[in-house]
């Protein structure tokens, strides 16, 4: 029985209503948006079954349904069995590696008749269940690397999983948990490397083919070794904690590199002196540790060489080994290529589309964009496109602004949870749904890639809404029974 001071407790009054109204919002405004997105002209009937629409609104009422089922479950039963659903999902992801269905070139849905499920849209609620069992053990530290090390497996399993079913877009929204580890506890520095890869990616691609005045040196790995060098003296200030040092390492850098730059008129590579500064740099770092016993330089050497390997490694990659589709789509995002009809027409589309729309937009089922079908994967990876067109600047700010208001309410539900369990599920969901949010308006806009993972609650389709519908009322089961006292 449970109880709270004594006194037995309905759970619906312990329920978040708040974050069910937003819910329901997004629901109904994914439904419009599916409408308008899936609207032929002349085909008056959108709740007809046949339409895509019509079977959203299954899908919706599904949806529901599971959501009161979760609510109505046992909380215990998903801190004691996470690790067995979580070994479920991952037979069923390795078990549809070799599926023979393939669908857009990929192998990650299981077809059960007229039914067509994506596992990978629910490993994602079992993942968190699993990080957050494991993370609530007795002794569990972060900063120990065996068990930091364990949490990374049980994350990275499924991205390999869900990577060799070519599915991507799904595998990087794994990642999303660094945002939950930085949460509990994980240091700022391995969040800055993270920050750090992707500068080094975007600014030495970038300008890889751009050379300083007539010389053979890249300004694309010119800046970026300058870069690993700069950040090596900000990291000795604040990890080494001598500020001294780190003035003077930074003014070495600078002045050696002001100097190179008087052999442009030469036709030598400063490239190679940069190299040789920070293998230098590298050796001086290793030095001071064991002369100062500090271990934090041991750690600086290691970004620094770490730096230069990811760089080179990257730049190898995207050269050597990766498809030209792939390449394509990586130079059409860092402006490398235009490529309208190719990698770049998507986003192009969906750009028109948006901005056609304007302040208010053309109204419900008014877009023209949308309804030509001028923009691929409009009710699914690109449905943003729609409100963009039909509800404009104002509709679409409204939807980014019910997302913001579902993101502070999940960290306002985290931060309450009396055990460790429910804060780091919590924040698992958090993480899932803003990495969501923030990439997949970010590539219909054009300002990140573009890897095909569906916008909460708005995209077409059962697998993500069941997947997003279970890894959110789960923790509103979770945060129900908060204060409850069992006996």
């Amino acid at each position: 029985m449970a109880t709270q001071s004594g006194k037995q407790t309905s759970i619906f009054r312990s329920i978040d209503w708040w974050t069910i109204l937003i819910y329901i919002a997004l629901l109904t405004f994914g439904w419009l948006s599916v409408c308008g997105a899936s609207y032929s002209y002349g085909n008056t009937d959108i709740f007809s079954l046949d339409t895509r629409s019509g079977m959203q609104i299954i899908w919706i009422g599904t949806s529901i349904v599971l959501g009161f089922t979760i609510l109505m479950s046992d909380d215990r039963f998903y801190d004691t069995f996470a690790y067995i659903i979580y070994g479920l999902l991952l037979i069923l992801l390795f078990l549809t590696i070799f599926n023979t269905h393939t669908i857009k070139g990929s192998r990650s849905w299981l077809v059960l008749g007229p039914l067509r499920l994506q596992p990978a849209e629910f490993a994602k609620f079992a993942t968190s269940l699993a990080l957050a069992k494991f993370m609530s053990t007795y002794g569990y530290n972060i900063h120990q690397w065996k068990h930091f090390g364990a949490t990374l497996a049980i994350i990275f399993l499924p991205m390999v999983f869900i990577i060799m079913q070519r599915e991507t877009g799904s595998a990087l929204v794994y990642f999303a948990f660094f945002l939950m580890f930085y949460r509990e506890g994980m240091p700022g520095s391995i969040l800055f490397t993270g920050v750090a890869m992707v500068i080094y990616f975007v600014v030495g691609i970038r300008y890889a083919e751009v050379y300083l005045g007539d010389s053979p040196t890249s300004v694309g790995k010119f800046s970026v070794l300058l870069l690993i060098q700069l950040f090596a003296a900000g990291m000795v200030w604040v990890y080494g904690r001598d500020k001294k040092l780190a003035w003077r390492i930074g003014l070495y850098c600078l002045a050696i590199t002001l100097l190179s730059l008087f052999l442009l008129k030469l036709p030598f590579d400063i490239v190679y002196i940069q190299l040789a500064m920070t293998a230098i740099l590298i050796g001086y770092l290793v030095w001071e540790g064991l002369s100062s016993r500090i271990r934090n330089y041991f750690f600086i050497a290691l970004f620094t060489l770490g730096s230069v390997g990811f760089f080179y490694g990257a730049d190898f990659i995207l050269n050597n080994m990766m498809e030209p589709h792939q390449r394509t789509r990586i130079n059409v995002l860092l402006g490398l290529e235009e490529d309208l009809r190719g990698a770049g027409y998507n986003v192009h589309q969906s750009e028109i589309a948006i901005g056609s729309g304007g302040l208010e937009g053309k109204g419900f089922l008014n877009g023209t964009q949308t309804k030509l079908k001028f923009v691929p994967e409009q009710d699914t990876d690109f449905i943003f496109c729609t409100v963009g067109e039909e509800e404009g600047f104002l509709g679409s700010a409204g939807v980014l602004l019910l997302f913001l208001a579902l993101i502070l309410r999940l960290i306002h539900l985290s931060e309450r949870q009396p055990f460790r369990f429910g804060r780091v599920y919590g924040y698992c969901v958090l993480s899932i749904f803003l990495f969501h949010v923030f990439i997949n308006v970010g590539m219909v806009l054009g300002l990140t890639p573009v890897i095909g993972i569906p916008l909460p609650f708005f995209s077409y389709g059962g697998s993500s809404l069941w997947g997003f519908t279970i890894l959110l009322f789960i923790f509103l089961r979770i945060d129900a029974s908060r204060n409850l006292i069992r006996s």
